[in-house]
């Protein structure tokens, strides 16, 4: 069983009584919960690549705005110790909201060119409480390597860019995007599907196959490309609405010719439900 921390000087002594009296490794897997698959994958890789794994759970209300799930986001901290006893993690750090922001922060963190676009730009302040988070967890944990997925690509190139800019000494290690057999990127907020949902929400997936077709047949005009995705998704029946479809580079620039190693990037409302995925192009052969 791991041993549980939900205070932030009780985990540092931890960390710090492991890594100076044995010598160990320490990787982090910062998570907002309700683990899957995918999480199991940051924990796996966490545990090849150092002598001690430790996840947090944490909801963190700062990155989510008015109107959004933050109170109906999935939690289960029992379930989720139970899947990190499974995995052999060594110690869960789970906090409350008052350990955490005992008082309203008033650092802001901004990354010109990456937090005020895409998701930034459709969800203002949401970068700035992930910074504000990752940022904290960092100083608390001190970890050596922190692992990211890829499915929230824009997240995972801004957690470099701040650790890069601000030479915070941890290295962040992009774990590749898990789904499920059908294709679908695994989320927690994928319990909000019904059914019939789901099938709609497998046309992400499918998108990124169409585009691959199309690249293959010489079709490289991103904004061709961007449009074929988008009429595509829409023509589902439960796809409420498309956020954005767009084609940017491995940093996030924007792009006119697709190539080979640029992203497709996606969010779409199933429902009631917002999913976010992406795609390297050049990873499906069709």
């Amino acid at each position: 069983m791991p041993t549980l921390f939900k205070r932030s000087r009780e985990i540092r002594n931890y960390v710090r009584s492991h890594r100076c009296e044995k010598g160990h490794a320490v990787g982090f897997v910062p998570t907002m919960g309700y683990l899957h698959e995918g999480h199991r994958k940051l924990i796996r890789e966490s545990k090849i690549q150092n002598d001690l794994t430790i996840v947090s759970i944490y909801v963190n209300p700062l990155q989510f705005g008015e109107g959004e799930d933050y109170e109906r986001y999935p939690r289960d901290l029992q379930r989720d110790i139970g899947i990190c006893e499974e995995e052999g993690v060594d110690a869960v750090f789970a906090p409350t909201d008052e350990e955490m922001y005992p008082e309203r922060p008033l650092v802001s963190i901004e990354i010109k060119g990456l937090t005020d676009v895409l998701e930034g730009k459709l969800r203002p302040g949401h970068f700035n409480g992930v910074c504000n988070v990752v940022l904290k967890l960092f100083n608390i944990i001190q970890p050596d390597r922190a692992y990211f997925g890829e499915k929230d690509y824009q997240q995972l190139k801004v957690v470099e860019r701040l650790v890069k800019d601000l030479k915070i000494p941890v290295e962040v290690v992009p774990v590749a995007t898990v789904r499920d057999g059908e294709g679908l990127a695994l989320s927690s907020r994928n319990t909000y599907l019904s059914p019939e949902e789901r099938e709609s929400a497998l046309s992400l997936y499918r998108s990124f196959l169409l585009a691959e077709r199309l690249l293959r047949d010489g079709n490289r005009d991103a904004n061709f490309l961007k449009e074929a995705i988008r009429d595509f998704i829409l023509a589902h029946p439960h796809v409420r609405k498309v956020d954005y479809v767009d084609i940017r580079d491995e940093k996030l620039n924007p792009v006119q010719e697709v190539k080979e190693g640029d992203r497709i990037l996606l969010a779409v409302w199933v429902g009631d439900t917002r999913l976010i995925d992406n795609w390297r192009v050049g990873d499906a052969k069709v």
